[in-house]
């Protein structure tokens, strides 16, 4: 009988691509992991030692595992570095399926670790009480507050993923003016500029912020004449968007993963409620949610 291991070998030495894709999709489907990893090895070796370019089926195995594979398998592809080219970071998606429990034997240690603790706690998991978690990756609580919104989590998929947005605010068509004089808040316009950073350096977006002398619409004219559609929002509901912005990569860039977008949108309100970092849960959203909030976009 013709072992999985030889047609691997020669998939390799003829460094077919798409057949070692279309094999990789059949081990799925057969739930054969191991030799999933023998795919994934031989295809890196192929690349180390002969220039065979046949990293994208090495990556794809391995984002599989993260997937579908048991904990065993999936824990040890939940590393630094790995799934460069993924739909998402293999943290996040080995949190989509798998309980932190499970996962965490078979995880290395390491950031990615950390990452991937944080996005079951997305998820609605409560580490909190977890003393083998590392603290500082992003020093944020491996709980979900009690005012915090619930992230609408990432959706990942064998061949396609994905990220929905909060629910959409009530906004209407308000008049603004331009020419609002701009003030020194560099701490404050670096943090929300941090959300949208990966849109302007990795994809086609662009992102902007100002601080000016006036109220929110007086900000809104100094980045945009109008028309625009405005509504007020609560201090979650901006947590929440935030957070959707600071995960993703835009169109092109690179994934950043909720728990990440989290820690940027903690980090933008702390910054710009003037507490210091870390800031304590209660007297963040106290002093968040003493503040006026706006949603707005461009009419168009």
């Amino acid at each position: 009988m013709r072992r999985v291991t030889d047609t691997i070998t020669e998939l390799v030495a003829a460094g077919d691509l798409d057949g070692l894709i279309r094999l990789v999709d059949g081990l799925c489907s057969a739930r054969e992991w191991d030799e999933i990893v023998v795919l994934r090895d031989r295809c890196r070796h192929a690349l180390e030692e002969r220039g065979l370019q046949l990293w994208p089926a090495a990556e794809y195995a391995e984002y599989r595992l993260a997937l579908e594979a048991s904990p065993e398998f999936a824990g040890p592809v939940v590393v630094e570095g790995a799934g460069r080219f993924a739909l998402g970071p293999l943290w996040e998606v080995a949190g989509m399926h798998h309980r932190w429990a499970d996962l965490a034997p078979h995880v290395p240690n390491g950031p990615a670790r950390s990452m991937a603790a944080h996005e079951r706690v997305i998820r609605g998991e409560d580490l909190s009480g977890d003393d083998g978690l590392d603290h500082h990756v992003l020093d944020l609580p491996f709980v979900l507050q009690d005012w915090e919104p619930r992230y609408p989590p990432a959706v990942y998929r064998s061949d396609s993923a994905d990220f929905p947005t909060p629910p959409d605010a009530a906004m209407a068509g308000v008049a603004v003016a331009p020419g609002a004089e701009a003030i020194d808040d560099e701490e404050s316009t670096e943090a929300l500029v941090d959300l949208g950073r990966v849109w302007s350096t990795q994809s086609n977006g662009s992102v902007a912020a100002i601080a000016v002398e006036g109220d929110a619409l007086a900000a809104i004219g100094a980045l945009d004449p109008g028309p625009v559609v405005a509504g007020a929002a609560g201090a979650a509901d901006v947590l929440a968007w935030m957070t959707w912005a600071g995960s993703s990569g835009g169109a092109y860039g690179r994934r950043r993963g909720t728990p990440a977008g989290r820690f940027a949108a903690w980090w933008a309100m702390a910054a710009l409620t003037g507490l210091e970092w870390p800031p304590d849960p209660d007297e963040l959203i106290a002093a968040a949610g003493a503040m006026p909030w706006m949603l707005w976009a461009p009419r168009d």
